[in-house]
């Protein structure tokens, strides 16, 4: 079976950052997929569970009610490996483009107070599996170690 593309990524030497993971052609209409890396692939612990989840409901929440990227937003949600989420918004953006969009979601994160949206037994299907404290710990160390000093290194594949 032929890899698919992000299989392909040399995640030995992939850094924190935003990176364009693909471009599909969706109806006529080009849709990104964003690679938002948190943690270094096999070089430090992973999210736990618990903090990805909440980062999700919370991102999610405040994505799709963005005044300019709202009706752009098409999924925000966890890898499996739990090193980070993918972000795939309408049209062709680069990882530039959408970093101030990603700077805001982690500054609303980090800052986040009170009942997490969508965190009740009828709207989640794990709806205990939630941290806020961890969440807004893990958003703020992103904000400020990565997306506040992000350079081409971390906006970009390596090759």
């Amino acid at each position: 079976m032929k890899k698919i593309p992000s299989f392909t990524i040399d995640h030995l030497r992939l850094k924190r950052g935003i990176y364009v993971s693909r471009h599909d052609n969706v109806g006529g209409e080009v849709v990104t997929t964003f690679d938002v890396r948190m943690k270094e692939p096999n070089r430090e612990p992973v999210l736990s569970p618990s903090a990805i989840h909440t980062i999700e409901h919370l991102a999610a929440t405040f994505l799709r009610n963005h005044a300019q990227w709202g009706s752009r937003i098409i999924y925000w949600g966890p890898m499996g490996c739990l090193t980070g989420n993918y972000l795939i918004v309408k049209g062709d953006v680069s990882s530039a483009e959408i970093l101030p969009l990603v700077k805001e979601v982690f500054e609303f994160v980090a800052a986040y107070e009170g009942e997490v949206p969508g965190a009740s037994a009828r709207d989640c299907g794990n709806y205990l599996l939630m941290n806020l404290p961890e969440a807004r710990w893990e958003a703020r160390k992103y904000f400020t170690e990565v997306l506040s000093c992000a350079t081409e290194e971390n906006l970009n594949y390596p090759v």
